[in-house]
């Protein structure tokens, strides 16, 4: 397992590291990291979106047993199960490669900052949809603009802050 683990990882660090020297002059490794993994994670958050809210949900409210869930909001559910586990999985070995922090605390951290995105999420789209009549996919993506910001500071200096005296790798670069 820890193979496949650094299989993967180093894979996906060579495919962003290749391209980096294109923006050195203009960024940090490690925001270039985040802007690449978060970059390939709200594309597929937003196709997730897009094919669950038009075809999966054909635009028409999904009952369940206990609620009924608007299709915007629906859509933004089944895209949230999917892009969890891989926006933490891209943050933590890719991103904030942290070497001290405990891998539990650091998820638990992250899911509390998902938790508020989340929060965040359902009130723009709310907003956006419901209240001013955007677009559905218009206003995933404007909703998304603002989230990736909260996002990016809350996982660099909350989550995955790295502890005093230990260096990340972009420091040790």
């Amino acid at each position: 397992m820890q193979k496949m683990h650094l299989l993967i990882s180093g894979f996906i660090l060579g495919i962003i590291d290749f391209f980096y020297p294109l923006f050195q002059k203009i960024m940090p490794k490690q925001t270039f990291r985040y802007a690449a993994c978060g970059g390939f994670n709200t594309v597929l958050d937003i196709s997730l979106f897009f094919i669950t809210y038009e075809y999966v949900f054909a635009k028409k409210d999904v009952h369940l047993n206990f609620i009924t869930l608007s299709p915007h909001i629906a859509a933004f559910i089944v895209g949230f199960f999917i892009t969890f586990p891989i926006g933490f999985y891209l943050s933590r070995y890719v991103v904030f490669q942290e070497t001290s922090a405990r891998k539990t605390v650091q998820l638990i951290k992250y899911f509390f900052v998902v938790l508020f995105c989340i929060v965040l999420n359902y009130g723009f789209l709310k907003l956006f949809i419901d209240t001013l009549g955007f677009n559905a996919l218009v206003a995933k993506i404007i909703t998304t603009v603002f989230v990736v910001m909260f996002s990016y500071f809350s996982q660099k200096y909350f989550t995955f802050k790295p502890s005093v005296g230990n260096l990340s790798i972009e420091e040790e670069n």
